[in-house]
């Protein structure tokens, strides 16, 4: 079989993401793709994950990072310019089994020959001393398999944890007490300085050492398809939040001046189904309105603003003003 690598020079996470979509469904079928890249700063949540779960909603704000929605399961991943992903597209076989493990075999014979330990471990995962430096996902369609799979090579693991909400069980069942005790960069097992581009020649030859090989790179009709895939998928809000399943979660606050208040908030596909305010607070109005008027509305601060720029908020929740409403709400 002849393998076919693709190195992609973009780092915004959307247009990645479709570029994956584009060659799992549109170029040649008779051949394996290998394709490499990586995201600045953004976090890729899994197909099935209620996105609002997975991330630290305001700190993602502030800090700009980008949330996309893949095609495959699993969890959500942050991506920096010290994280690496590949992608390898191929006939997935007489069984619709995700066997990872073949997949994963050239990324830990690439690190092992850098002297790194590493192994497959438990359903996805590359470890070195038990600890996580590669998480991997899988996506089959039409007797195809798109795996991918990211690998922190020299990420921002502080990062890591403040875009992230925890899994709480997860980190019990695994007696860890954060997201840094059971993840880990290779750097941290490696004597020299890791270079991303010279890792990347070293996958290459890893993957395609059995097969005919050959150096893709997208031509302009390429691209336009490409960034259709985007526009209409992985940059659009109905997709990276609005696919999110049902979730009931409660923010609360105590605010000066005001008293506690809290928000009990069902969602579904990322609109407001249901919304309860309670607390020790003081109102002129029923906030029993105010719920009415926020439920159906997309669980989003620009659709908040809209909506409580039309009341005064200070008649449901006395001496509470807007924006701190909003940010309790976000």
């Amino acid at each position: 079989m002849k393998i076919t690598t693709i190195d992609l020079k973009t780092i915004d996470p959307e247009f990645n993401l479709a570029a994956e979509e584009y060659v799992f469904n549109s170029l040649p079928k008779d051949r394996m793709y290998f394709i490499l890249w990586q995201n600045a700063n953004a976090v890729i949540v899994g197909k099935y994950q209620n996105t609002r779960s997975e991330i630290n909603e305001s700190y993602v704000r502030e800090n700009h990072v980008k949330v996309v929605r893949r095609l495959s399961g699993g969890g959500a991943v942050y991506h920096d310019m010290g994280n690496l992903n590949y992608t390898v597209i191929t006939d997935a076989g007489s069984s619709e089994e995700l066997n990872f493990e073949i997949f994963c075999a050239p990324v830990v014979k690439a690190l092992k020959s850098m002297g790194v330990n590493a192994c497959v471990n438990g359903r996805n995962d590359i470890t070195v001393d038990r600890r996580k430096i590669s998480g991997n996902s899988q996506y089959i369609k039409n007797g195809r398999v798109m795996h991918h799979g990211t690998i922190l090579l020299n990420s921002d693991l502080d990062k890591v944890e403040k875009v992230l909400t925890p899994d709480l069980e997860k980190l019990q069942s695994n007696g860890k007490k954060s997201v840094h005790s059971r993840v880990a960069n290779v750097s941290e097992f490696t004597r020299e300085e890791i270079n991303i581009e010279k890792f990347k020649k070293l996958l290459f030859q890893e993957i395609s050492a059995a097969y005919e090989k050959e150096m893709y790179t997208f031509s302009k009709e390429d691209v336009e398809k490409i960034e259709k895939i985007r526009e209409e998928r992985y940059s659009s809000w109905e997709w990276n939040y609005g696919k999110s399943r049902e979730c009931s979660y409660t923010k609360s606050e105590r605010i000066p001046g005001v008293g506690k208040v809290e928000a009990r908030i069902a969602l579904d596909h990322g609109s407001i189904q249901s919304i309860q305010f309670t607390g020790d607070f003081f109102s002129a109005k029923d906030p029993e309105e105010l719920e009415k008027l926020l439920t159906g509305c997309r669980a989003e601060e620009s659709e908040y603003r809209k909506i409580l720029n039309e009341v005064n908020c200070g008649d449901y929740f006395r001496g509470l003003e807007e924006e701190s409403l909003i940010q309790l709400l976000i």
